[in-house]
């Protein structure tokens, strides 16, 4: 009978000690440790740091032994799981006896900004776990190691080292150790347990409990973060490791299992689905292959055929440009051949026999019809014609530099490259300055072609002659004008010497 009951104390003993196992899984995105801690760019992979933090290859420098100094680091995401555990592997070392201020691990509903405490902010809501280095109360009750929880309305006391808002803490002395100091955090239903590796030997497991508090309520989820501070006084504070291993009990991986059997249907049930799609467009391609042909060259196109197809747009896009400049160059040189002609007709007329004054000329070879011609009217039509040339001469110019980036560009599109670049920003400048180069143009011929027309039949003004006695008469007065203005010039010159 005794056996009987020893047995069933026993069985109910073991089943109690299985329903209380921790399953645990490590949590690399609420992680980090050496060696390549911090990548090329200098960034912890899923953390974020600011302040006077330093990331390295081995570790995190919070602060520095400088005076005045605050760092932080803090998880990116929050998370994802209840019940934690985290190791924390660090150094604090300075030159002098007594150190300041301390270093922080915390788990909040939000990540903390630079403040007061030990380098975070205050009224924070979540676990704070302070490694305080500096006795603030005079007391002599540092270094000290202390737990609070805050619901975000409490003011952390400075002057007496939060003593009086402290879940627990315990004294050691965690500054300038042979080995890394180690703590280990953990908080399952409820339940928090501070154990502190004082570094005097290597031995991982060389944990000495310093606190335990029930009925300890935190967010469910929130960020991990560590931070530190310097005042008067400073000192090192490295962060060499720090790990998290979520913790859940036998009851949430019962519902895990559950969710998990539940998605391995679904993805069966998708799996099903995929193969009957797959199965269903083979059936269809069997059916009309010409057409599924058709559609995947329509519709795929590898990176060189794009590339080539952006060089032979770009190049189609340079002819067709150079094919209207020469047939705009045509079109100019057409009109200057028959303004140069026209011109010429005038000159020939000119030159032809001169009626006496009041009769009409005989009718000329090669004249004009229409009455005689006047001063200023050749003079009209000489100015026309300069300005003619000019324009020509202008649009030469800009032809050259147009044949000029038409072979340049045609030279590089035609280069071997190792990837070809489409044809971009510098065509597209090209081409509105081709167009507005010919809008310049188009609006040059069209005021020499309205001066030019700007007679009575829209055509040369008519032919008229002038008489040999008016045309002695003016050249002597302008030849007269000019000597005076001369001699007056030549006055005014030695009027002005007489100054110096």
């Amino acid at each position: 009978m005794d056996l009987c009951w020893s047995l069933a104390l026993l069985l109910s003993l073991i089943s109690f000690v299985l329903s209380q196992t921790q399953h645990r899984r490590f949590e690399y995105k609420y992680s980090f440790k050496g060696p390549y801690l911090a990548q090329k760019d200098n960034l912890v992979p899923f953390w974020t740091y600011s302040g006077n933090a330093i990331a390295s290859e081995e570790s995190v420098r919070i602060t520095p032994s400088l005076r005045s100094q605050k760092g932080q680091i803090w998880t990116k995401n929050p998370t994802n799981f209840e019940w934690w555990e985290v190791d924390v592997v660090f150094r604090v070392t300075g030159r002098g006896r007594i150190g300041a201020d301390g270093l922080a691990i915390w788990f909040t509903d939000k990540p903390g900004v630079e403040g007061p405490v030990f380098g975070s902010s205050d009224q924070w809501n979540g676990l704070g776990v302070f490694f305080d280095s500096f006795d603030n109360d005079n007391k002599r009750n540092n270094p000290y190691v202390m737990a609070m929880v805050n619901d975000g309305t409490k003011v952390y006391d400075h002057e007496h080292d939060g003593l009086s808002q402290q879940l627990g803490g315990c004294l050691r002395d965690f500054r300038n150790k042979p080995f890394p100091v180690r703590a280990k955090i953990e908080y399952y239903k409820n339940v928090l347990t501070l154990m502190i590796h004082n570094g005097m030997t290597n031995n991982e497991k060389d944990y000495e409990i310093c606190m335990r508090a029930e009925n300890v309520y935190i967010p469910p989820s929130g960020y991990f973060g560590i931070t530190a501070a310097t005042g008067g006084l400073a000192d090192d504070h490295d962060v060499l490791k720090f790990l998290v291993t979520s913790l859940r009990s036998p009851e949430e991986m019962a519902v895990m299992q559950a969710n998990a059997e539940e998605e391995e249907r679904f993805r069966r049930e998708f799996q099903e689905y995929q193969e009957k799609t797959k199965k269903a467009r083979d059936e269809y391609v069997a059916q009309n292959p010409d057409s599924i042909r058709k559609e995947a060259e329509e519709e795929y196109e590898t990176g060189e055929q794009r590339e080539l197809r952006q060089i032979f747009q770009g190049q189609g896009q340079i002819h067709d440009l150079i094919r209207n400049l020469h047939a705009k160059l045509d079109e100019i040189i057409g009109r200057q051949e028959r303004t140069l002609g026209l011109v010429s007709a005038v000159h020939s007329g000119m030159g032809g026999q001169v009626a006496p004054t009041g009769q009409v000329p005989p009718a000329q070879v090669g004249a004009l019809p229409g009455d005689t011609i006047r001063r200023h009217e050749v003079d009209s039509i000489l100015n026309n014609q300069r300005d003619i040339v000019a324009t020509a001469r202008d649009i030469k110019n800009f032809v050259n530099d147009i044949h000029q980036k038409s072979n340049q560009l045609l030279t590089n599109s035609q280069k071997p490259q190792g990837s070809v670049q489409p044809v971009g920003y510098d065509l597209h400048v090209t081409l509105n300055e081709m167009k507005e180069g010919l809008n310049i143009v188009k609006r040059d011929l069209g005021t020499a072609n309205q001066r030019l027309t700007s007679g009575p039949a829209g055509g040369c003004p008519p032919v008229s002659c002038v008489s040999t006695g008016m045309f002695i008469t003016f050249m002597v007065i302008q030849v007269v004008l000019l000597i005076g203005y001369i001699v007056y010039r030549d006055n005014k010159d030695a009027q002005a010497k007489k100054f110096y």
